[in-house]
């Protein structure tokens, strides 16, 4: 049955159908096949039981808090501090492109946020001071990647809940990963900007840096306003999401940018983006059901033990398979169908759940950026208007400081649980493998 289940996944997906419903067709299909076929309430049930759960509300609120953060023109004021800070170094618009998406990461949750916000405006700029378009592109969605790594973070909220994994624990377990990520990309145009000649830009005053500080004040401060509130109990994940959109809506007030159209137009947005992802949660919960009673877990780690034992040859294994899986399937499904399979064998290798949420993070956004189904590159093709084969094939080389960043983070778990421990002290270790 698992293959059948599997094997139509595939095909539909091979077919371009849509993800959501690949994975339903292959889930009643495969029900039908095995005799399920009087018993089909049991889908529409296993639905609503997966997205019925209080934990899934921060999502929509931190799609809707990025939107806002968007329409309300804040990436405007990221990207001017960014460029007073660091546009004098050589390839310096390459690294106001890195440090405006750290910056902004801290306001979004999404890396299509980001692609969406920044990446038109990021583009533009980089086009008009000489650097190839397609580099400009490839950049500003490997930057992008950072956005769901610094919290607060979409993803990680969808791991917490799929996992039972502390939320505020893997919000702080994600800085360090984040800012690795974003060093490496700036190391990287550092090394490509002496070969290719890029520009400098002119150094900003310290008058000129002060102002672009005090005009992106409010944004620099958002990141430690909703992470406080939910690291020191003040307000559950949830409400920090809530607690994201109100201080967007007053920042908006503040600047005078807000507008109901704008409003309105970042609503659609989150409702759209926001019911694909449930409906993908929906069917993936049917399909770990099914995955549940055929004892695919268990089996998934009898088959690793037997392959391995060595903690760090199974980490290698991991990484190599997630990356595959990425460039694949979109990193919401991924995760949903992954999670459950693989957290028996992560325990029985004694591997923190932090530091596992955020391998399998990193690993599956580095799919964003990666063909054949790199959503990524298809959103950069239509604001850059260059081809995908181009932006592709200037993606390529930003992979390496990527996937180097994936290394130190999975085999040095402290890059991601020296925060988490330091601010909220250790957590019980995991059961020791048997």
């Amino acid at each position: 049955m698992t293959w059948i289940l599997f094997g139509l996944f595939i095909a539909l997906m091979m077919l371009r159908v849509p993800i959501g419903m690949s994975i339903g067709g292959a889930v009643v299909v495969t029900l039908l096949y095995a005799g399920f076929g009087d018993e089909l309430y049991i889908v529409p049930t296993q639905i609503l039981e997966g997205v019925d759960s209080p934990a899934l509300l921060a999502v929509p609120f931190f799609i809707m808090a990025g939107m806002l953060m968007n329409e309300i023109g804040l990436t405007d004021r990221i990207f001017n501090f960014a460029n007073a800070l660091v546009g004098h170094f050589r390839a310096g618009l390459a690294q106001v492109n890195v440090l405006a998406s750290m910056i902004f990461a801290g306001s979004s949750g999404t890396a299509v946020a980001d692609i969406a916000g920044l990446g038109s405006m990021e583009v533009k700029a980089m086009r008009q001071h000489g650097y190839p378009a397609d580099f400009a592109a490839a950049l500003s969605i490997c930057s992008a990647l950072v956005g769901p790594l610094i919290p607060p973070s979409v993803p990680l909220v969808v791991y917490g809940f799929i996992s039972g994994t502390s939320v505020a624990r893997l919000f702080l377990g994600g800085i360090l990963p984040g800012v690795l990520l974003g060093v490496s990309l700036m190391v990287f145009n550092y090394v490509i900007a002496r070969k290719r000649g890029f520009p400098r830009g002119e150094r900003a005053t310290m008058g000129e840096v002060v102002s672009s500080a005090w005009h992106g004040l409010a944004a620099l401060v958002s990141p430690i306003i909703i992470l406080g509130s939910i690291t020191w109990g003040m307000t559950t994940p949830t409400e920090g999401g809530v607690l994201a959109c109100f201080y967007a809506v007053a920042l908006g007030a503040f600047y005078r940018t807000l507008s109901w159209r704008k409003i309105w137009n970042a609503l659609t947005q989150t409702m759209l983006i926001t019911s694909v992802i449930m409906v993908i949660i929906g069917f993936s919960t049917v399909m770990g059901w099914l995955l549940a009673i055929e004892r695919v877990p268990q089996m998934m780690g009898d088959a690793v033990l037997f392959v391995t034992t060595d903690k760090h040859v199974f980490l290698f294994l991991l990484i190599v398979f997630l990356l595959i899986i990425g460039c694949l399937i979109e990193p919401v499904p991924a995760k949903l169908i992954l999670v459950p399979v693989l957290l028996p064998v992560i325990d029985q290798f004694g591997i923190d759940r932090v530091h596992f949420g955020l391998i399998i993070t990193l690993a599956l956004l580095i799919g964003l950026a990666t063909p054949p189904m790199g959503l990524g590159l298809y959103i950069m093709t239509e604001i850059s208007g260059e081809s995908f084969e181009k932006v592709t094939k200037a993606t390529l080389p930003l992979l390496v400081p990527l996937v180097i960043t994936l290394i130190l983070v999975t085999f040095i778990p402290g890059i991601t649980l020296w925060i988490p421990d330091l601010v909220m002290g250790p957590e019980i270790a995991s059961p020791p493998r048997n």
